[in-house]
């Protein structure tokens, strides 16, 4: 496993394990527990994935340390009233002391008062370190001036069909990391079966996945690969152990088509979540 260095400091696993619909029947349990014995060390959840509980039973119940496993959760946006109370319920339902990375899940409504909650949870010890997901860039230059402190983290849709470019390089003036969701595309065959791709994995011995997750993390990003199949989660952690070269970083750079599946600037889509996702403790 490779760490990358957050702006504030802290450190986090360059690949993490996804839990984003996986049901909470103990299938979460039974994936979180395989992905921390083959060797994950970090798990993405969140209050609207309504799997928190099974992730903190599944690390405690692997008998690892708690503070050699990287928690991220995420505040909803029913609770941008009361964050604190949200991180609260995340803490309660995790069964921990503190998470190491919470996140602004959706940025729409009242997108300051929430990070001002984060940022206070923070200072209370209580969340190692804070982020957002799913900004624009028309939000990032819109939020992030009237932030006190910077996130550490954007959480995006991205993978070499829909690199996100744009956001990324406004990140980078202030070291914010991207982390990827969907870094696989989620499941697009036209993706898993581009032949440059096939081609590249040929030459390493590596399936299309591992060579777009060695792709995305060579180029700075965190990937969130999800999967409930024991050998998909393995081969997915599996790919620190070659290193693309830069014509064929270009190659798969190339391939970017600039459309990722979601627009955040879309108008109601916050209105369309909130209803979606509807958490009203």
């Amino acid at each position: 496993m490779k760490n990358t260095k957050l702006n504030d400091g802290i450190e986090i696993p360059a690949i993490g394990f996804g839990t984003f619909l996986i049901p909470s029947d103990g299938s979460t349990y039974t994936a979180v527990r395989e992905a921390l014995e083959i060797g994950y060390r970090h798990i993405d959840t969140a209050t609207a994935y309504e799997n928190e509980e099974e992730v903190g039973k599944a690390v405690r119940d692997s008998g690892i340390p708690r503070e050699e496993i990287f928690i991220t959760s995420k505040l909803w946006l029913s609770q941008f009233d009361n964050p604190q109370k949200g991180v609260e319920r995340s803490l309660k339902k995790l069964g921990m002391d503190y998470i190491d990375l919470y996140l602004i899940h959706q940025p729409y409504f009242d997108v300051l008062k929430a990070w001002e909650g984060l940022e206070a949870a923070k200072a209370d010890g209580k969340l190692r370190s804070i982020g957002v997901s799913n900004m624009s860039p028309k939000m990032w230059k819109s939020f992030i001036p009237q932030f006190e402190t910077l996130p550490s983290v954007n959480q995006i849709e991205c993978n070499p069909l829909a690199q996100q470019k744009e956001i990324r390089s406004l990140m980078a003036r202030d070291n914010v990391k991207v982390e990827c969701w969907g870094p696989l595309g989620q499941g697009n065959q036209a993706l898993l079966t581009n032949e440059a791709i096939l081609q590249i994995g040929e030459k390493y011995g590596k399936n299309a996945g591992q060579v777009i997750l060695r792709f995305e993390t060579q180029d700075g990003m965190i990937v969130l690969p999800k999967s409930v199949h024991p050998e998909r989660i393995k081969s997915n952690l599996e790919i620190f152990d070659f290193t693309l070269t830069e014509d064929e970083m270009n190659i798969i750079r190339a391939l970017d088509t600039n459309k990722p599946s979601r627009d955040p600037d879309a108008p109601g889509r916050g209105e369309y979540l909130s209803k979606k996702f509807n958490i009203t403790d």
